[in-house]
């Protein structure tokens, strides 16, 4: 029997409102008895965010972010910097007894990404994973402070360039994942605020427009649950967040969220509770 997943659409929020609500459905998640979680949403305005370890000084140049107006917000997950416009994000929140057949945690990755693997083919696509894909897999792994510059096995390519990227982190027992889908390229514009533009990003990186999808977000998350469906054997069942869900994104999110302390300090300010 397929497993019953909570899907919340959170729609378009800012991005301490983004980064508040996935913390605290993490937060709030119990291992043995809270249903499995696929939320979607967006970005409004525009954001950077920041990985949980990167120094937001030496990454970003924070008085040009400052000077046009674009938010900073950090994840709780690694990686690099990401230029959140134009795309559908999604979060998932599980316990491994959810994740099947995955023994190990790259082996959780590859299961927890192969919707979209799914969702990009049923698009016409010629999608495949890093590792399948890249002739030159010696560079896997390698660090990069911005985050669709990297490659990891588990990442998807089409027709040779990378899109979107995904982050997970485990946390008492629960597993947490999220990661983004380009609608639109606008990787020249999120490039234009680190310190250090990586050479040729542009053409090496991929939204679905460059493919000729169109990008009615309506259409696509129908697509991306249909996808979910098939990939995890579940039955997604649409939600809202909970009350104790949305409290405590509501105090992540002034006491946390829209602080420079972590944003840019990266320095936790804020118990759960």
């Amino acid at each position: 029997m397929n497993t019953v997943w909570r899907l919340i659409d959170t729609g378009p929020l800012s991005g301490p409102e983004n980064m508040a609500i996935d913390e605290a459905l993490l937060a709030c998640f119990d291992p043995e008895n809270s249903a499995p979680v696929l939320r979607f949403y967006g970005w409004n305005p525009p954001a950077l965010s920041l990985g949980r370890f990167q120094d937001s000084a030496a990454v970003l140049d924070l008085n040009r972010c400052m000077a046009d107006g674009v938010p900073v917000v950090r994840r709780i997950t690694g990686g690099g910097v990401i230029y959140h416009a134009d795309e559908l994000t999604y979060s998932i929140v599980c316990a491994p007894r959810h994740i099947p057949h995955a023994a190990t945690v790259k082996e959780s990755f590859r299961i927890l990404t192969a919707f979209l693997l799914r969702f990009y083919q049923g698009l016409g696509l010629n999608a495949r994973y890093v590792v399948d894909a890249a002739p030159d897999l010696s560079r896997l792994g390698e660090r990069t402070p911005f985050c669709f510059a990297g490659r990891e096995s588990f990442d998807i390519m089409l027709d040779g360039r990378k899109i979107g990227g995904n982050a997970q982190r485990r946390l008492k027992g629960v597993v947490f994942q999220h990661g983004s889908i380009p609608l639109r390229n606008r990787v020249a514009t999120g490039i234009a605020y680190l310190r250090e533009p990586p050479a040729g990003l542009d053409v090496a990186v991929a939204a679905l427009a460059d493919f000729g999808v169109g990008s009615c977000v309506d259409d696509l998350k129908e697509r991306l649950k249909d996808a979910f469906e098939e990939a995890i054997s579940s039955c997604l069942q649409p939600d809202v967040l909970f009350t104790a869900e949305k409290s405590m994104a509501d105090r992540l999110g002034v006491k946390k969220y829209l602080t420079s302390s972590w944003n840019i300090g990266g320095e936790e300010v804020v118990s759960q509770s």
